[in-house]
């Protein structure tokens, strides 16, 4: 799980400017932020450099449900 779409936000960015920023189509960014796709850990750490965050927070911890 990420959380590119949330700092998009935050920041009032959007998707097609870090498309752009990224060398990516919006599809791809799109699919990031909607999380149907990860980025690899590479891009990951192109998009912390770009949007000036750690990496590590970019990613949002997946709780499990316990019974």
């Amino acid at each position: 799980m990420n959380k590119i779409k949330e700092v998009l936000v935050e920041r009032d960015l959007s998707q097609i400017w870090l498309a752009k920023q990224l060398g990516k189509s919006y599809n791809m960014v799109n699919s990031y932020a909607q999380n149907r796709r990860q980025p690899s850990i590479e891009v990951l750490f192109r998009i912390s450099d770009i949007l000036n965050v750690e990496a590590k927070d970019l990613l949002k911890e997946k709780r499990l449900i316990k019974k």
